[in-house]
């Protein structure tokens, strides 16, 4: 694993990488579960999260997917570091609303707080404990390494209660193989909860 450094925020302090291996974090990563956001459908599944790091090796493409009713969600985004001097796997995600008219920013935070040495499954939250991920290369995680992942996020102060396993079909879908809400509905139903 990467090092790991304490942050402080809020009076309490959260580990967050050092030292991440950007290169090897791009690619597909399968969320196995999440804390339920305003942001995704409620009947979301085979989530997922594909990065590709650009060309000026700072900034990394997002494309997050969820397939709802059928169809296939998404919204594309991009990831920098916070701060680029700083060695902590601290980033900015940036997304426009609404994904079908992007036109307003919305950034958020995306930490980075644990990874193993293989790069096969990693813990991201943010500094207000709001938000939470457990990822995966595959569509499945051994149970013991879930547990032992929700473990490290109760340790960093995260209400584990809230943690929703995310339905993953094997083999994943295509993203090509489903019709995509191109109208953004699914963006308009999650502001009011659906």
């Amino acid at each position: 694993m990467a090092a790991a450094a304490k942050t402080t925020k809020s009076g309490s302090e959260m580990t967050v990488v050092r030292g991440l291996d950007v290169p090897r974090y791009m690619g597909r990563w399968y969320e196995i579960a999440s804390f339920p956001n305003f942001f995704q459908p409620r009947d979301g599944r085979d989530t997922r999260a594909t990065y590709e790091l650009q060309p000026d090796g700072a900034t990394v493409h997002v494309l997050n997917e969820t397939w709802s009713k059928g169809k296939r969600d998404y919204i594309e985004g991009t990831a920098y570091k916070a701060d680029p001097a700083s060695d902590e796997a601290k980033l900015k995600v940036k997304f426009y609303l609404p994904p079908f008219l992007p036109i307003i920013p919305v950034v958020g935070d995306y930490w980075v707080l644990y990874v193993d040495e293989g790069y096969n499954y990693a813990l991201v939250g943010e500094p207000r404990r709001k938000n939470l991920w457990i990822l995966c290369r595959k569509t499945s995680i051994e149970e013991e390494v879930y547990e032992q992942l929700v473990e490290k996020a109760k340790e960093e102060g995260y209400d584990v209660e809230k943690l929703r396993k995310t339905p993953q079909d094997d083999p994943p879908p295509e993203s090509d193989a489903a019709p995509t809400d191109s109208k953004g509905t699914w963006w308009f139903k999650s502001l009011f909860g659906k």
